[in-house]
């Protein structure tokens, strides 16, 4: 596939123009799905944060973009529909817009739902993840991260990039996101792994990684 994993949403220019070249096209011609899920397995989650999200009222922009249309792809229904019918919705997507909330919880659903499975055969999709909704793609998301405990425990995710996320560095909100707790963090991660601002965003494409950024970040490297 080919990814933006973004801290906050398209939060600037640079982020925008990075999913308008993932997409090939502008946003205005391109269809999107948006999978609110990991919305409801936050600690703190409340209904309303997904309400948010799928009617564009979130601050972080991603179902508000202006896309040609928007549907929600609810992961907690799917084992209940038919198949070939989801399966359809989502090859005929150009964007999936995943939310945020709790990464192990959004990893258990992708699995359960078949949509983890169904990923690794789509590449012209663009998957667009915020918060939880990009650390889900990694390998792992470090104990720090763990709110929702999956059936087997640990840490672990779908993988499917090599490198792991530590989001909202140095947020207002997040006093505990600091770089010093970044670095903590990445000790025990013990791979390649970035910390980004809500200004940043990571870009995957044809197996190259660039980070997009108007604002900070840091990759720690420990094979460097």
């Amino acid at each position: 596939m080919k990814l933006l994993l973004t801290d906050s949403g398209v939060k600037n220019t640079r982020i925008q123009d990075a999913l308008v070249d993932l997409l090939g096209k502008p946003i205005a011609e391109s269809s999107a799905l948006c999978i609110p899920t990991a919305g409801y397995g936050a600690p703190d989650a409340d209904p309303g944060g997904p309400w948010r999200f799928v009617s564009g009222r979130s601050p972080h922009p991603m179902t508000g973009l202006g896309w040609k249309s928007v549907g929600v792809l609810e992961l907690t229904a799917l084992p209940s529909i038919e198949k070939a019918s989801w399966v359809s919705w989502v090859r005929e997507t150009d964007a999936l817009l995943v939310n945020g909330g709790d990464a192990l919880y959004l990893a258990h659903w992708m699995r359960e739902s078949g949509l983890a499975g169904l990923l690794p055969s789509l590449p012209d999709t663009v998957y667009v993840g915020l918060s939880a909704g990009s650390m889900v793609m990694t390998p792992r998301i470090g104990q720090d991260f763990v709110g929702w405990k999956p059936p087997a425990g640990g840490d672990s995710t779908l993988g499917l990039v090599d490198f792991s996320l530590f989001p909202h560095l140095d947020h207002p909100a997040c006093p505990e996101n600091s770089m010093a707790s970044a670095e903590r963090w990445a000790a025990e991660i013990a791979g390649p792994a970035y910390a980004i601002d809500e200004q940043t965003a990571i870009k995957v494409a044809d197996g190259t990684v660039e980070v997009v950024s108007e604002g900070n970040w840091k990759l720690f490297n420990p094979a460097s």
